[in-house]
């Protein structure tokens, strides 16, 4: 097969090291990639979101299969314009990518399905919003309904910053058109995780569990970022909690997407709360997590290549993968004043000192390289240091050891990412 990957982040390259493993893949094709992908995949500089120029690529490449990587595109409609040419393309059409394109859609959906999720509000008038937090419980989360980048979601502890937050996304447009409509949502206590599946409609294939950890400070503290760190599997997900997750969240919205009429067929990620040993749906996403997939993929036994081709074809029930009893992590290597501005530009330095390693992967996102060849910063989130280990302990260490190879100008990243994991474990033991 000739495989497309859309996207150019650490997901994709991720996504693009697997894929390249299958004996089924002739030849693995991104847009636009990064400086880790062009050493594994051609790139072309065509952007996710430029659709008609990614179907002229595929056609020119004789595409057997695409795989998108962002959520922009789908929500956007990819899938609907690839499918009508005839080319295969893994991801929702349009209709379904709306459980990622507006949470507001999402909520009502969680509510028609009875599946577990905060209690909320959507507001389309900034007035409204504003009026509806009188008597209203701190911490409150107030959200823009549409793609924010994952920086959408702002926990608030009090009237005033609640009004702040209504103002800066319905009034400033912090984040565009994404802030045309609010959710008011009661805040959750628990620990979080990631859930992701793959479906055709009919059958669904759980992957590894995983959990992000999406403030850009230690202790989960500040701004939401597109995600510091992850690691898989996550041991707040323990065989009973799989089990009321695939009942109680998954099987109950892939039914009534069924039942409405707008059938979900691709990866579909669920963001939950666990709170007092129920999962609630914070958010869904329509597509791998990033960095969540780094350390599901770096764990995971089988071939992508033919499982997502048995995905597009409605036979996932063929499908076999597998997860070892070991344990990957990722730390993101960010740049300074992420999520805020920050710099381009900046030299990356040690990489070479960590290639060809079975039990380290440096997955590249926001890199580029410059006129002389070198290796430079090219995004908030650069680079995406990923361990394998026989545990969880030992991935962490070896992941926080790799790190100590590489540097950039402004280098920052969390020091606490698998800790929470590592004493959910020695609380059990």
């Amino acid at each position: 097969m000739n495989i497309l990957v859309i996207g150019g982040g650490g997901r994709e390259h991720a996504l693009v090291w697997k894929l390249k493993q299958s004996d089924a893949a002739k030849a693995i094709f991104c847009a636009p990639g990064n400086a880790g992908i062009q050493e594994e995949a051609e790139c072309f500089p065509v952007s996710p979101t430029d659709i008609p120029d990614l179907l002229t690529l595929a056609r020119e490449k004789a595409i057997d299969m695409a795989v998108v990587g962002p959520e922009a595109p789908l929500v956007a409609g990819i899938v609907d314009t690839f499918t009508a040419a005839g080319i295969p393309i893994i991801g929702p059409d349009r209709a379904a990518a709306r459980l990622e394109g507006s949470k507001a859609f999402t909520k009502e959906l969680l509510r028609e399905a009875g599946v577990p999720t905060a209690p909320f509000e959507t507001f389309d008038a900034p007035e409204k919003a504003l009026k509806a937090l009188n008597g209203k419980s701190y911490p409150l989360v107030v959200k823009a309904d549409g793609l924010a980048a994952g920086k959408g979601v702002l926990i608030v502890r009090d009237r005033g910053e609640a009004e702040a937050a209504i103002r800066a996304i319905m009034l400033d447009k912090a984040f565009g058109e994404a802030g045309n409509r609010v959710v008011l949502e009661a805040f959750l206590e628990g620990e979080e995780a990631s859930f992701i599946v793959l479906t055709d409609g009919e059958t669904i294939l759980p992957l590894a569990s995983s959990q992000d950890h999406k403030r850009i400070h230690d202790g989960d503290v500040g701004p939401n970022t597109g995600g510091m760190g992850a690691y898989s599997p996550a041991p707040v997900v323990d065989a009973v909690l799989h089990d009321r997750i695939m009942k109680e969240v998954i099987e109950p919205v892939v039914e009534t997407m069924n039942r409405r009429g707008t059938p979900f067929r691709g990866i579909l990620y669920a963001g939950l709360m666990i709170s007092d040993g129920t999962p609630h749906v914070l958010e869904f996403n329509v597509r791998m997590g990033d960095p969540e997939t780094q350390p599901i993929l770096f764990r995971m036994e089988g071939d992508l290549a033919e499982t997502l081709l048995l995905l597009h074809h409605r036979q996932l029930h063929k499908a076999v993968l597998s997860w070892p009893s070991n344990a990957a992590l990722c730390v993101v290597l960010a740049s300074g004043g992420y999520p805020g501005n920050y710099e381009k530009g900046k030299v990356i330095t040690g990489l070479e000192e960590l290639a060809g390693r079975k039990d380290i992967k440096v997955f590249h996102a926001g890199t580029k390289r410059n006129e002389s060849g070198a290796i430079v910063t090219n995004g908030g989130r650069v680079l995406g240091v990923t361990a394998l280990a026989p545990d969880l302990s030992a991935c962490r260490e070896k992941a926080y050891q790799a790190i100590e190879a590489i540097h950039f100008e402004g280098m920052v990243y969390r020091k606490d990412i698998g800790l929470k994991g590592i004493q959910r474990l020695s609380a059990s033991a």
